[in-house]
């Protein structure tokens, strides 16, 4: 039998004794570290020291000054209707617009945007719920809990007179799923 050249080490079985002694140590450490930690205040980013007071959110955008993307052949635009407010709950204001060609006579048709716009940068177009293309108009336009209600006014043939929109409808639009989705609506009626 060969012996070893290391000399016995019986005092290195652990036995409770020496267990309590360790989770005895590690707790006294855990708990100092607990009372050694930074001031959260003094932990945080630098800026100006909190003075209880809640910053406003920015303005809805104006769109009156915002470039639409309506073909109005050398005429000017018109925003027609305009209602603002939080429309995806991420606590700016948004604002909806109806806008048209002003173009003197009949019924232009009117395109509906959602403008939105960030702190220090101009306001600009992120959606458009209705396409100057679909030839209707806007009668109401309505925003509550963030949902977008507008009345739109079309025809139900080319021989109806621009003047005189025969058919009405109103339609909904809310945030989903990161876009507008518009929800269904009553069948078209005429007026």
């Amino acid at each position: 039998m060969q012996t070893a050249v290391v000399p016995d080490l019986a005092h290195t079985h652990a036995r409770p004794v020496h267990w309590l002694a360790t989770a005895t140590a590690m707790a006294a450490v855990v708990a100092a570290a607990g009372l050694l930690q930074p001031k959260a205040q003094a932990a945080s980013q630098a800026g100006p020291p909190d003075t209880g007071t809640v910053t406003a959110p920015a303005p809805a955008p104006d769109p009156t000054g915002v470039q639409l993307p309506l073909q109005c052949g050398g005429a000017k635009s018109v925003v027609t209707k305009k209602v603002s407010g939080d429309l995806d709950g991420d606590g700016s204001q948004e604002t909806v617009a109806a806008a048209r060609c002003d173009a003197g006579s009949g019924t232009p048709p009117s395109g509906v945007y959602v403008l939105t716009q960030g702190r220090g940068e101009p306001p600009r177009v992120v959606a458009t719920l209705v396409e100057p293309a679909q030839t209707l108009s806007v009668k109401d336009l309505a925003l509550r809990d963030g949902v977008i209600t507008a009345t739109l006014l079309g025809y139900s043939s080319p021989e109806v007179p621009s003047c005189c929109p025969d058919q009405q409808e109103t339609v909904k639009w809310q945030w989903r799923g990161g876009k507008f989705v518009r929800t269904a609506q009553p069948e078209a009626r005429g007026m």
